[in-house]
């Protein structure tokens, strides 16, 4: 795979896709937007190539951010699919845990199953925990059980057997029945999709992969053909989950892989974005029409997991750990029958928008408040593409709001941002007080369309060491795939005693593990020579159920014994728990291997030095509410693009940009970096 001159980002949010397209020969960023209408996806996205007067015949490579597979997920749009398993196993995704994860709520009730019962088969074998056939597979069995489906009109077959994770034989022997039988219907095997234990969770994902695998086929392979057409030939990736990038083949083949697909982009270009400002732990949130996304980044690194939840089904895949809520711009204000006020989950999104976007929406909106309250310049949204209409976001919130629960027009506008505030606060609270990390020890990088509007507020509330907000802010996800990495992971359960295990052997199994990870890259055409080597472990004590993952010591540490890994787990575990148990024998249970090769990354310009005396960025004063006056305030409004390196500016202001707003509220400074990034602090901060 040659070096990458020029490439472009797509990312498609629920409100806009966004678009970067990078040219290191000129050391060039343009940018652009476009609505994000769900049916009408790659037809839009070639419409934002040609706004941006791309030659795709001249294209060396696109990245492309996704949210079809969460999208499939959360909505159930997935595809008829059937699932073949080990006798005796059939009922694994009704059963689950068999534990209720909402211990409190009394009414809870799991999920229905994705594939009705009837659409479950089971075929005679067995695999034993460490690899070994118990039970040979049947084949006359199986071949009869999948000429079955026939006439179930099924898209696809997700298989699961028991323990394949530590031999797939019987899967991939089955796979062969299932393609000579059903020659047109896709298939999913567990032990391609993940290699880890747990019953129960490797159904849930291989069943997931296979659900949403027609619908992102169908919609890469469309905007792949549209692309073609217009003369690309260079290299057609998509964002995983992990933050690296994988080709449209791939994702296709998998693509549970891309469920994070576009938030990882941000958290990458927030990693990239802390290590060039010397800032190792902060707190990376996005702020988009429809979602809050946020993630922890400590000492440089995002914080990774291996199992996430999406709509309370389980998806074992490493990722990114992102913690998502319903806020955003387009985040609905509602009253319930009992007089609760409330914001979100429910959005606007892009059709109809907001009220004050003049499509037809009725309902009013976090973004309709912020109009109200004057912090969003209604003749300078967009770019000045769109003019909004502050008389209909003002009736909307009085006639939804204001009469229900009595408010004057200010109070509910603002009470509107105050609710989407707390319930980004509770989800910051999630991936750092709940998981033992002090936000006051902590920044926030703020990005997404709405992040500025929101940093301030943050800031306040949960005492941080200051809020960032980057250049371009609503494109800064796009920016940060731009920066992504190829990258392919490696996972392997099989369960030793540290006691029992030498570290020749420890070794191999990493070695082996790290050459199936270069072999992948290697087929997808990346040369690996420069290729970084991450290893980790998932350990438990002995007779423990669950474990800690922690990244492996040096091997010069391990020559004589694991004593340096022991160390590393009790410490986690003393982190994560609250207590260790130093001393008590430990066991490996999950050896996990990534191996990175680092791509070409769009350089950080500086701008120019501020000089003493010159405020050529102000263009005026405009009455904003402020709830720390209790009333509306003269603020003044500047141009982002004419602020200069050094700059301090005390708040209350507001800073324009074509794609955002930034608020800094009373009592606050604004300070400009070299990089153009807007850096907030409390005045009892400086």
């Amino acid at each position: 795979m040659t070096q990458n001159k020029s490439r472009l980002a797509i990312d498609v949010g629920g409100t806009f896709i966004d678009f970067v397209y990078f040219d290191s020969e000129l050391g060039t960023l343009e940018i652009e937007k476009q609505p994000s209408i769900a049916s009408e996806l790659p037809s839009r996205i070639m419409i934002g190539i040609e706004e941006l007067d791309v030659d795709l015949q001249e294209l060396d490579m696109i990245i492309h951010g996704s949210t079809t597979v969460i999208n499939t997920i959360l909505q159930e749009k997935g595809a008829r699919i059937a699932v073949i398993t080990t006798a005796g196993f059939r009922d694994v995704l009704q059963l689950g845990r068999g534990a209720r994860p909402e211990v409190f709520n009394l009414q809870y009730k799991p999920q229905t199953p994705l594939v009705e019962r009837y659409l479950r088969f089971e075929v005679p074998e067995r695999m034993a925990a460490n690899g070994e056939i118990v039970t040979a597979l049947d084949e006359t069995m199986s071949r009869d059980q999948v000429r079955k489906m026939k006439d179930l009109e099924i898209d696809g077959i997700a298989v699961c057997l028991v323990n394949s994770f530590a031999n797939p034989a019987h899967e991939i022997q089955l796979q062969q029945i299932i393609n000579d039988e059903l020659p047109n219907v896709s298939v999913s095997i567990s032990s391609d999709v993940t290699r880890e234990f747990r019953e129960f969770e490797r159904t849930s994902t291989v069943v997931l992969n296979t659900y949403v695998k027609p619908r992102m086929s169908s919609y890469l392979a469309e905007l792949d053909a549209k692309l073609t057409g217009k003369g690309f030939n260079g290299n057609f990736t998509v964002m995983q989950s992990t933050g690296g990038m994988l080709s449209r083949q791939e994702a296709e083949r998998l693509p549970i892989r891309t469920l994070e697909s576009g938030p990882a982009g941000g958290v990458i270009g927030a990693v990239t974005l802390a290590r060039q400002l010397g800032i190792p732990n902060l707190i990376a949130s996005d702020v988009g029409g429809t979602s809050f996304d946020v993630s922890l980044i400590l000492d440089g690194d995002p914080v990774e997991k291996s199992q996430t939840i999406v709509n309370r089904r389980p998806v074992l895949q490493p990722t990114i750990d992102i913690e998502s809520v319903g806020a955003g711009g387009g985040s609905i204000a509602w009253v319930d029958d009992a007089g609760g006020f409330y914001v979100g989950p429910m959005s606007a999104e892009a059709d109809p928008g907001p009220v004050c976007f003049g499509r037809g929406g009725t309902e009013p909106t976090v973004t309709d408040a912020h109009l109200v309250l004057g912090r969003i310049n209604p003749d300078n949204f967009w770019g000045n593409r769109m003019k909004m209409d502050v008389g209909a976001a003002r009736k909307a919130i009085e006639e939804k709001i204001c009469g229900p629960l009595g408010l004057s027009l200010e109070k509910a506008a603002y009470g509107i941002t105050h609710l989407a505030d707390i319930n980004m606060i509770n989800a910051i609270r999630v991936i750092t007080l709940e998981r033992g990390h002090d936000p006051r020890d902590l920044t926030l990088l703020s990005y997404g369309g709405g992040g500025g509007l929101f940093a301030a507020a943050l800031l306040e509330e949960l005492e941080l060491r200051g809020a960032v907000i980057p250049q371009n802010p609503a494109v800064f996800s796009a920016w940060g795939i731009l920066n992504a990495d190829y990258r392919e992971d490696t996972v392997r359960t099989s369960v030793y005693g540290l006691t029992n295990l030498t570290p020749e052997k420890f070794f191999d199994m990493y070695d082996t593990l790290a050459k199936e990870c270069l072999e992948k890259l290697s087929e997808a055409g990346v040369q690996t020579k420069n290729a970084i080597i991450s290893q980790s472990a998932d350990m438990r004590y002995e007779n423990q159920e669950h474990t800690v993952t922690v990244p492996i010591p040096s091997r010069e540490q391990l020559r004589d014994g694991f004593d340096a890994l022991n160390s590393a787990f009790d410490g986690a575990h003393e982190r994560m728990y609250g207590h260790s148990s130093v001393g008590m024998p430990t066991e490996l249970v999950t050896a996990r291997v990534a191996a990175t090769v680092p791509a070409q990354s769009p350089p950080i310009p500086n701008i120019e030095e501020w000089t003493k005396g010159e405020n050529n960025a102000l263009l005026g004063q405009r009455m904003t509410y402020f709830e720390s006056a209790s009333d509306y305030v003269e603020c003044p409004f500047y141009d982002r693009t004419l602020l200069r390196s050094g700059e301090l500016i005390a708040g209350p202001v507001i800073i324009e940009e074509w794609n955002s707003t930034v608020v800094v509220q009373p009592h606050q400074q604004l300070r400009v970096d070299e990089y153009g990034n807007l850096h907030i602090t409390r005045e009892s901060d400086r």
